[in-house]
């Protein structure tokens, strides 16, 4: 007689936060489909939910505190992960009927919860995984996650306090995790973490042996070894430290996609020394011209904070200044917001909130002006563009200088026969503030 697979728990899903959160999901679902489980596509199908926090900015507190609430009113059985689950009294004292409660990346002590929660007994002829795990991004690209943790003293953050001291991974197990997923058709790896260029240095940069050969566990290495993949390959949230210089004779070879994400937060020395960061933004400006003489087509991308405490006018000026010499391709804006234990509360002369807004609208236009007069000299080139959608009006798609979600896109007008996933070849025939227009050629 046909043996039939056991009925399996459900377990939903609530993601929330920035990419290194996601993957932290993504693990999570690849360890319950591993032992069993199901993924419910909502909440009244399943056993119990599983909500994973963001716990930053006081508004990611509040939209994880609102899902928490929304997971208990449809299904009842919540178990809470993520950032904001290192403060487990601010969950129980607003939800109190939460099962569970685990910090980031405690995934032991997730399963711990959902096993007691939802008890699926182990069958391992039907618990399939595929190898590179369960993810929860498109096929065609992934986010790899080689650290936890970081070893800076931001005034304005709070994530050492909550995900520890830098924790590097491996570098053979990332490259081998790497190669699992560009196996599985992955076409673009966008590298994260919290200090992507800090990768190693508490592991003093052992060296282990993948694909035959000797790989130190360093910034310049893994690059090297992410290289010989044949796909995308994009860098984030890396700080502009002096061996940064090393990977970008490998972006003017094409081995990496010329791109960086350099968190520069501002330009001012006063207000950089206030917020703990490096304060040199002449260097800075050095190293990017330096840079670009390399790898011309190289494509910037940063985020500032405006409104810090003491930012003065001048500052503020001083900082328009750096933006308009260092003439950044894409860039993101945050006003100043109080984070719950971080140092910066503390500071001196707050900024109203109105002069927060205006600055915000001015920091915004000057940059558009940049972004819009950057790509306006794109036009007429031929780009491969990696397709992210497809309707009846076209597909819409990425170039190299675009990352998943927070860049602009390739808009292929009429292009209704791709599919997501493909890579097409593109000629650039128009152009915004933000996105670009091509044609297939």
């Amino acid at each position: 007689m046909a043996r039939t697979a056991p009925e399996a728990p459900k377990i939903g899903i609530v993601s929330l936060g920035c990419p290194k959160a996601l993957v932290d999901s993504e693990r999570i679902i690849t360890r319950l489909r591993a032992e069993g489980y199901e993924i419910a596509p909502d909440y009244k199908g399943a056993d119990a939910v599983l909500v994973n926090t963001c716990g930053f900015l006081d508004t990611a507190r509040a939209e994880s505190l609102d899902a928490i609430g929304e997971a208990i009113s449809q299904n009842g059985r919540v178990i809470v992960t993520g950032c904001l689950g290192a403060e487990e009294n601010v969950i129980r004292d607003i939800h109190p009927k939460v099962l569970a409660v685990t910090g980031p990346h405690q995934y032991e002590s997730v399963m711990a919860a959902v096993h007691e929660a939802a008890p699926a007994p182990h069958d391992p002829l039907f618990d399939l995984v595929p190898p590179q795990g369960i993810r929860l991004t498109p096929r065609h690209y992934a986010y790899l996650k080689i650290s936890e943790g970081c070893n800076n003293s931001c005034s304005f953050c709070i994530i050492p306090s909550m995900r520890g001291k830098l924790k590097s991974r491996r570098i053979d197990a990332v490259l081998k995790e790497a190669e699992k997923l560009v196996d599985a058709g992955v076409k673009e790896l966008l590298v994260i973490s919290q200090d992507t260029s800090a990768y190693g240095v508490d592991l003093k940069y052992a060296p282990y042996d993948w694909r035959g050969e000797s790989y130190p566990t360093r910034f310049i290495d893994l690059a090297r070894g992410l290289s010989s993949l044949g796909v995308w390959t994009r860098l984030h949230y890396v700080y502009p430290y002096p061996h940064v210089d090393d990977v970008i004779p490998l972006m003017a070879e094409g081995a990496l996609l010329p791109y960086l994400d350099i968190p520069f937060q501002h330009a001012s020395t006063k207000v950089l020394k206030a917020m703990r960061r490096p304060a040199h933004q002449e260097k800075t400006l050095d190293q990017i011209r330096r840079w670009r003489s390399i790898a011309p087509d190289l494509v910037l991308r940063s985020t500032f904070i405006v409104g810090f405490p003491g930012e003065t006018d001048e500052d503020f000026d001083f900082l328009l200044d750096w933006l308009r010499e260092a003439r950044l391709n894409r860039v993101g804006c945050f006003r100043f917001e109080p984070v719950r234990g971080a140092a910066a509360n503390e500071l001196p002369g707050a900024v109203p909130d109105e002069v927060k807004e205006e600055r915000f609208h001015r920091f915004m236009a000057v940059q558009q002006e940049i972004s819009r007069d950057l790509l306006q000299r794109w036009i007429g080139r031929d780009l491969d563009v990696l397709i992210d959608d497809v309707d009846e009006d076209g597909a819409v798609g990425r170039c190299y200088a675009d990352a998943p979600e927070i860049d602009g896109a390739v808009i292929l007008e009429g292009e209704t026969s791709l599919d997501v996933g493909d890579m097409v070849r593109a000629r650039i025939t128009g152009a915004d503030e933000y996105d670009l227009w091509g044609e297939r050629i």
